[in-house]
């Protein structure tokens, strides 16, 4: 029994367990942020938010004037961001329990414009599912003809394909233009007649059915009419259907404005009373998206508490912050399993980030100028055999007037390499010229260049990986992988075997020993 703790909790096995977990709760809090957040993997993907705009103008013919507007609710559609209304003069009530708003005005006289803007997000592109089933249709009465078209009716819909609203439409649409079918519309007709009959007939057969009015989403659109469709209750859920395909579901980018029979506008009080829609769209990051559909889902807690819910500027510094780890990793790959030495354990990663600022070329051409010239006056100074502290003190001091030159030069010679000087950690880059320096006087010049060569070797594999947005991104949206990275580092930790520079460097024994 102690053999088999001793073996199944050790250091190593321990980490290993902690390392799945982490992979499991990562993998958990990826899917919530995707799912109820909508995060994206990709730092270009953006989502659309897409104004609809209402104008109301109408005649007021002098004295109290009454606007009923019919107006949306949430639903599985869309999402509501945001909702405006601007009616100077007017007392304002939204009654959202009857999908309305109410303007007021007394002593009103003259052309009146009244404004509504809806602001939606996210769902629109998912058909949108009706209220509750309704109560129980009642029958129309019909005298003795109307009940014997009514038969014909519905037998002709069996010859149509289809489920039993789809089978009335068709039929409908076939037999409209027949004069000894009374029932059916005249060849002037509106789509709101052509629903509503389509509602009657349906009734008949106690299926329950309701008018929609419905916008289309296109950028720059123009209408006063919204478009026309039928919702049926039928098979326990309510139904999308087009009136002149007789297709089932919401079209896509399409969005439901108002359900059911009501007149989408009704004035007291003025005439030539009308509806003016315009559509436009905008795009906004996930990110920034986060908040509004973290309000919208059941845990708003852990939004509360997250880094997205800091203002930018804090979330622009963690950006950088959540981006170490990954340059860490690559440090301790690069040291203790591949094997390599570098002027200093996390010099490498510092370098890459500042590579990241200036630009992968410009830095590296600009950093090599640097060392080279602290270089060059460090060996000067050793000379004078000063102190260590002030010897480090003279790197450093002349690191800063070395930038400020840089820097000049670089602003007016529009010199892009130069410029990039300011970007470099000041003190990493002194202490690199000193490391340098006593390097090359204790273990000569081959030693010297080779931990350079190193050092810069795996600053620049650090910034392929930190460089991508990509990466960037994924490392800030889903944070959590911080933790994965974290006990990897350490199951690293406690590898102690070859490194693969040690292999290659033992191998011409083991060829000897065949």
């Amino acid at each position: 029994m102690r053999l088999f703790f001793k073996k199944f909790f050790s250091v190593r096995c321990v980490l290993s367990y902690l390392l799945v977990l982490s992979l499991w709760y990562a993998g958990m809090c990826c899917y919530y942020k995707i799912k109820y957040w909508g995060f994206s993997l990709s730092p270009k993907e953006v989502t659309d938010i897409w104004t609809i705009d209402a104008k109301v103008s109408f005649k007021a013919i002098g004295g109290d004037v009454e606007a009923v507007l019919g107006i949306p609710t949430n639903n599985d559609s869309f999402e509501i961001l945001s909702e405006e209304i601007v009616a100077n003069g007017y007392e304002i009530n939204q009654d959202k329990e009857n999908n309305v708003i109410v303007f007021k005005g007394a002593n009103k006289n003259g052309k009146q414009n009244l404004y509504y803007r809806l602001n939606i997000y996210d769902d629109y592109k998912k058909e949108a599912k009706g209220a509750l089933a309704p109560k129980k249709v009642a029958r129309p009465i019909l005298d003795d003809e109307e009940k014997i078209q009514m038969k014909k009716i519905w037998e002709l819909t069996e010859l149509q394909k289809g489920d039993r609203v789809q089978k009335v439409i068709k039929t409908i649409n076939q037999e409209m233009a027949n004069p000894t079918m009374s029932l059916v519309l005249p060849l002037n007709y509106t789509p709101k007649e052509f629903a509503e009959k389509i509602v009657h007939i349906l009734s008949y057969k106690r299926i329950p059915a309701r008018l929609v009015r419905a916008i289309k989403l296109e950028e720059g659109k123009k209408t006063d009419k919204p478009d026309i469709m039928l919702e049926a209750y039928f098979d326990n859920k309510w139904t999308l259907y087009d009136l002149n395909t007789a297709s089932v579901g919401l079209p896509e980018n399409w969005v439901v404005f108002q359900r059911g029979g009501v007149a989408l506008l009704d004035v007291h009080g003025g005439e030539n009373s009308k509806v003016m829609f315009s559509v436009l769209k905008s795009v906004a990051t996930p990110l920034k998206m986060a908040e509004f559909r973290a309000k919208d889902s059941a845990l708003l807690v852990p939004y509360k508490y997250s880094v997205y819910s800091l203002p930018i500027l804090e979330q622009n510094t963690l950006k950088w912050l959540m981006i170490f780890p990954l340059a860490i990793l690559m440090v301790v790959i690069m040291r203790n399993v591949i094997g390599v030495s570098t002027m200093g354990t996390f010099t490498p990663m510092l370098v890459a980030m500042s590579l990241v600022k200036t630009g992968f070329v410009p830095g590296l051409v600009c950093f090599s100028i640097m060392i080279f010239l602290g270089l060059l006056m460090r060996t000067l100074v050793a000379r004078l055999n000063l102190l260590l502290v002030p010897r480090i003190s003279f790197v450093v001091i002349f690191v800063i007037m070395l930038i400020q030159i840089l820097t000049v030069i670089g602003y007016r010679l529009d010199y892009e390499i130069i410029s990039s000087a300011i970007f470099f950690p000041i003190i990493i880059t002194a202490w690199i010229i000193e490391r340098a320096s006593i390097t090359w006087e204790e273990e000569g010049a081959k030693n010297t260049l080779k931990e350079i060569f190193n050092t810069m070797i795996t600053a620049m594999m650090t910034y392929v990986v930190i460089s991508s947005e990509y990466v960037r991104h994924v490392m800030f949206a889903f944070n959590e992988f911080n933790l994965v990275i974290m006990f990897i580092v350490m199951l690293l930790g406690t590898y102690t075997g070859y490194r693969l520079t040690e292999l290659m460097r033992f191998a011409p024994l083991v060829k000897n020993k065949d």
